[in-house]
């Protein structure tokens, strides 16, 4: 009841609700972590209380129906959780799909790394297959600078096909500097001779060698390159504003989007466990994984010098769990 009590405060500050919805919403959180999937019908049976499951579940499925959300002023919420010494964050967008029954779902989520993690900020839910298009991207953009404040961005970190040129420029014209990564195909001007696929430049290196090749036009836009091979055929190839070889140490960080996604889907909170396909409806469950994951991993960071994660292979630091895993009894 202690953790129902403090997340219901923290949901009347920080959403202006009133104390019933506040209620609902902090019990459904802790219903999250216990059963660790968005079906409703499961996470009736985790609710506490006299009322029969019957009544849990129509209960959330009223509040589900019901209630409409504000995305900016949950992700303000979230972003509050945050160490304020923590800033300037590394921002991250991604694109995740995946396909329940016949029906392909894509998402583009935006995020903050924080201890390894990017925790998620805002998303779109894409209609279409594919990427987003350059007002989508825009829009995303201006939206997140306006809830973090450009001046707590150290940089963005994303693939092109998740930003545009559109979007670089108005990146360029914020002063927000940023890292993304290339596809292969991408063309980069050579001194002397046309421009060429970006893979070009770095297939007779070594692997794990990297290239810097300073500022050239890029996509058409100039750009500052680098390039590290990590295989045969498999090539990492970043640009920026900027600094080519702090952009190829920065990209690294990409993979927190990756476990981010893990922890929303299977190999967290079972995101597609829903049956929704409807967007509006699918933004707002993935709102409240969103505050779910969030709380659990600032819960973890914070539980972790009490009880240390176990390591896995102490030779390569590697932990039995995430600290996410560790914000529950059953990690620690």
């Amino acid at each position: 009841m202690d953790g129902i009590r403090e997340l219901k405060e923290v949901l009347e500050q920080g959403l202006g609700w009133h104390g019933a919805r506040s209620d609902v919403l902090a019990r459904l959180l802790c219903a999250l972590f216990q059963v660790k999937t968005v079906n409703l019908a499961q996470l009736a049976t985790a609710l506490s209380g006299r009322a029969s499951l019957e009544a849990h579940y129509q209960r959330l499925q009223r509040f589900c129906r019901g209630v409409e959300l504000d995305y900016a002023t949950l992700a303000r919420l979230r972003v509050s959780r945050l160490p304020a010494e923590a800033a300037p964050w590394v921002r991250t967008r991604d694109r995740t799909p995946w396909q329940f029954g016949r029906v392909d779902i894509h998402l583009l989520v935006r995020g903050i790394v924080w201890r390894g993690v990017s925790w998620p900020g805002l998303w779109t839910v894409l209609e279409q297959r594919g990427n987003s298009n350059t007002a989508e991207r825009i829009a995303g953009l201006q939206r997140c600078v306006a809830i973090v404040g450009p001046e707590r961005i150290a940089h963005l970190l994303a693939d092109r096909e998740c930003v545009g040129r559109d979007g670089l420029a108005y990146l360029q014209q914020r002063g927000i500097g940023f890292r993304i990564r290339l596809k292969q195909d991408t063309l980069i001007a050579h001194a002397p001779g046309r421009p060429a696929p970006a893979w070009r430049r770095f297939c007779d290196l070594a692997p794990q060698t990297p290239r810097v090749l300073g500022v050239r036009a890029i996509g058409g836009r100039p750009l500052a390159g680098a390039g590290l091979k990590v295989a045969p055929g498999d090539d990492v190839i970043v640009a920026g504003p900027d600094s080519p070889e702090q952009g190829l140490a920065d990209s690294r960080v990409r993979g927190s989007t990756e476990t981010l996604l893990a922890g929303l889907k299977s190999r967290g909170l079972q995101l597609e466990d829903t049956p929704l396909s409807d967007p509006a409806r699918l933004s707002k469950r993935l709102a409240v994984l969103a505050l779910a994951f969030a709380w659990a991993h600032r819960t973890g960071v914070w539980r972790c010098p009490q009880q240390p994660l176990r390591l896995k292979k102490p030779s390569a630091g590697r932990r039995r769990a995430s600290f996410v895993t560790a914000s529950t009894p059953s990690g620690a």
